[in-house]
Parts: structure tokens; sequence; C-alpha cells
């Protein structure tokens, strides 16, 4: 974590710790510090990679949309003069792609591949035991309490059927391997849960 600071990582921490955050708290961000540890031979770049992970939900505020922006822009600002200026362009890109779960871009191929498993550690969750999917379901049902239960089902679907319905939803082998089958199981039932079957 050489790129990140003292106080940084204290700001940091104390922005997945808020009393808001059920899913995306700092349990979230070890979870994916341990997947990057586990996939450590495949990353090129590694102080990127976590970087991107320590930023990619340090804002977190259900009622806006504009999320992952914002913390590309903290980004930046908390990595200006640590590194160079292609490295902080990449880690924010990363962190944008975070809005949709879709590869950026990126011209440097390493850069790419670290995207694309940044990702999949991200989306792991849904490829995680029945009981583990459940418990990341409540945690993120609790984060969208403001929301009607009509709303919060009919825009749940939405973004579970989005995901079950791409080709693949890892860009990685090794997740796809390890976590594609799973995945597809958890979000079937999880809609169907929402319709009400």
């Amino acid at each position: 974590m050489a790129l990140i600071s003292k106080p940084v990582r204290v700001e940091l921490i104390s922005a997945y710790t808020a009393p808001d955050r059920h899913y995306h708290d700092l349990r979230h961000i070890e979870a994916l510090l341990r997947l990057a540890d586990a996939c450590a031979d495949m990353i090129a770049d590694r102080e990127a990679v976590e970087a991107a992970i320590w930023f990619h939900d340090a804002i977190y505020d259900t009622r806006r949309s504009d999320n992952e922006e914002r913390s590309a822009e903290l980004a930046a600002a908390r990595l200006a003069g640590v590194t160079d200026e292609d490295r902080i362009a990449r880690i924010a890109a990363m962190i944008r792609a975070t809005a949709g779960h879709a590869l950026p871009d990126l011209v440097d191929s390493a850069a790419k591949r670290d995207c694309a498993l940044f990702l999949d550690m991200d989306l792991a969750i849904l490829g995680s035991p029945a009981d583990d999917f459940a418990a990341y379901e409540a945690a993120v049902r609790r984060e969208y309490a403001w929301v009607p239960e009509p709303q919060w089902k009919f825009g749940r679907h939405a973004v579970l059927a989005q995901f079950l319905a791409r080709p693949a939803i890892y860009a990685t082998a090794r997740f796809q391997a390890s976590h594609e089958d799973a995945a597809r199981r958890n979000l079937a039932r999880a809609i169907a849960r929402l319709d009400g079957a």
C-alpha cells in the first residue's frame, strides 16, 4: 500500500466504517485485498490495483448516481504527487469502471488485464456460497433502506438481470472457472425471490 499514505489510509478507513455502510464497508475492502493476494501472480501493477481497491467505494451515497466518479476524483486528488499522472489515470479508470463493471478502453494491455481482474474481484461476491450471497443481498438492502419495497424490487431485479444476461459475468478465465456457475445460480435465485417465486 505504498501509494496510500497513513493519513489517507485513516481517511479511507473512516469512510468505510461509517454507520450507513453494511456491505460496502471495510470488510469488503479486506476481502478484495485477500483476493488480490490470492491472484498476485496475475497482477502486473499490484500497488495500482490496491489503490483502486481502497478508493473504489470511498464515496458511497445510495441516493446519488455519481459515486464512482467522485471516488475516482478523490483517488486522483489524494495520489497527486505520489505517482505519475498516467498511473493515476489508470487507477481512476479502474474505479470508474465499477459503475457498470465493463472494461474501459485502456491502451496498455497489462493495465487492461489488471482492470479485468480488479472488476472480477469486486464481483466475486456474486459467485460466493449461497449463504454469503444471501448475507450480501441483505446488507445491500440495508444500505438502500430508504427505498420503498416495490421500487427496490424493480430496481434490484434490473441490476441482477443485467449481470445474468451477459455472455460472461466475469472478464477473466480464472474467475469464469471459479465463480461463473455459482454466480448464475445465485442471481437466478435472487431474481426468483424478488419476483415472489
